[in-house]
């Protein structure tokens, strides 16, 4: 056999999609039913980009706040391994404290970021319905010195009109990339969407003179938000299409 006739495996790069998901008590009911349905159904899409990715494998990673925040589990996990956990609703909303908490995580010695064949920029989901309770001001100034945070691909999620959009954006870095949801199913599509957007863009190379990967994925995503009935680009403008519908 020649040395042509062997196959060589080479090793993947690993991107991670975090999750950081409101659990304060204004989410209760249908709110945080719909995202752990969305989260639920929308696992086995990471899986099967993950799996039919010659360059990266996708692991997911979840952190809940309220009071106080927590990790579903104590490492990034495969899609396809990642059985999800139903968060329930109570509390305030500490996003300072989930702020500094991903900033723990986002290191290579101390946290998620590790990977013998290299890593992507993560990409960072945030939803939230409310505005902070803490001192988001400081917990934010942390995560913004942190080099992965700088490059990761962010989006918000604004779970209705009392959603503080102003603060999301701030943890952003533009209202272009903070979608408001009306309605249970627009918040199931929204996160869907902006999910299985964040994990095809964020694993794949990037080309020298093309757009950032944050700017793909809002062009993308608010494509897509065209065709949801109860989802929008969030703006500093106020009013909005829609009326909350939560029933």
């Amino acid at each position: 056999m020649s040395l042509l006739d062997e196959t060589v495996s080479v090793p993947r790069r690993t991107m991670t999609l975090f999750f950081m998901i409101d659990t304060s008590g204004s989410m209760a009911g249908s709110k945080i039913g719909a995202v752990n349905d969305a989260v639920v159904n929308v696992l086995p899409m990471l899986d099967e980009i993950s799996v039919t990715n010659p360059d990266a494998e996708i692991k997911v990673a979840a952190l809940e706040f309220s009071t106080s925040c927590s990790w579903l589990y104590s490492e990034p996990k495969l899609a396809n391994e990642f059985v999800w956990q139903d968060v329930q609703a109570n509390g305030l909303t500490s996003l300072g404290a989930a702020c500094e908490e991903l900033e723990n995580k986002l290191s290579r010695s101390k946290g998620f970021m590790q990977s013998e064949s290299g890593l992507f920029a993560p990409a960072i989901i945030l939803l939230s319905d409310g505005a902070p309770t803490d001192n988001f001001e400081a917990g934010l100034a942390k995560l913004k010195a942190n080099n992965w945070f700088k490059s990761a691909i962010k989006v918000a999620i604004a779970i209705g009109d009392d959603a503080d959009k102003d603060e999301l954006a701030k943890f952003t870095g533009t209202n272009e990339a903070v979608f408001t949801v009306h309605n249970i199913e627009a918040l199931k599509q929204i996160i869907r969407v902006v999910a299985v957007t964040s994990s095809q863009i964020g694993s794949k190379s990037s080309t020298a003179g093309e757009t950032t990967k944050q700017d793909q994925v809002i062009s993308e995503v608010q494509n897509a938000v065209d065709n949801i009935d109860g989802a929008e680009v969030a703006t500093k403008v106020d009013g909005s299409s829609y009326a909350d519908d939560w029933d």
